[in-house]
């Protein structure tokens, strides 16, 4: 891992083999219909508006700080992702749970999650249970697909009289980001809703874990912790 070197633009990519594939054969079939940008590395403390030299220079120490190359480790790569929000929006989305955390005193034990979005009405809501070993999620509310999935189901097709690839549309929308490895993933449970019940399991030591709640739209998100007794039967 090393820095790039800021003075000149950079597009630092890293390629699967099927795209290293059809970019090496050269007939236009490498072609980018989805991206996401996020700032990690960005310290927006840095943003100075008493500089001397004007709103211009504000950000100055960001713009010109350097950045990481980028590797693959997606635990660690782009987990402050950006959204894009309607030109009208006067006020950023905040997403509100009515707890800030759950406790299950024991198994069978069921507690309804129901997220709001302040300044973002009508979402719909991506729920991960990072450890579904203590408990399981079942959806409650609507299952409404959010705009960016239904913009997804439209064709990519170049439309008729649209002779570059750089005609074709934008989409905008959230991807949902991945806080979990491998092994972390396989013991996890993801489901979209409006709200979900989330069911105590029988275990025999008190655990605790997370839920984390991402708006699919606003792309706000909400960590919950969440603690299961154990079973007094199995103590």
């Amino acid at each position: 891992m090393g820095f790039l070197d800021n003075t000149t633009i950079t597009v630092d990519a890293i390629l699967t083999k099927k795209g290293r594939e059809l970019l090496a054969r050269g007939q236009n079939e490498f072609r980018i219909t989805k991206f996401a940008l996020a700032d990690d590395e960005i310290d927006y403390n840095l943003y100075d508006t008493s500089h001397p030299n004007g709103s211009n220079f504000y950000g100055a120490v960001i713009e010109n700080m350097p950045v990481l190359e980028a590797f693959v480790d997606e635990n660690q790569l782009m987990r402050y992702k950006l959204t894009t929000l309607p030109k009208e929006t006067a006020k950023m989305p905040i997403l509100e749970l009515p707890n800030a955390s759950l406790t299950f005193n024991g198994p069978g034990i069921t507690q309804t999650i129901t997220p709001n979005t302040r300044n973002a009405p009508n979402e719909s809501y991506t729920f991960i249970l990072q450890d579904a070993s203590i408990a399981n999620l079942s959806v409650r509310g609507e299952v409404r697909p959010s705009a960016a999935a239904l913009r997804a189901e439209a064709p990519l097709a170049n439309p008729a009289g649209l002779g570059r690839e750089d005609d074709l549309p934008i989409r905008t929308g959230v991807t949902t980001p991945v806080f979990l490895n491998e092994s972390e993933r396989k013991r996890s449970i993801t489901i979209t809703g409006t709200s979900v019940n989330v069911i105590a399991r029988s275990i025999t030591s008190q655990t605790s874990t997370n839920i984390t709640v991402v708006g699919n739209e606003s792309g706000a998100t909400f960590n919950l912790p969440i603690t299961v007794k154990a079973d007094p039967s199995k103590i």
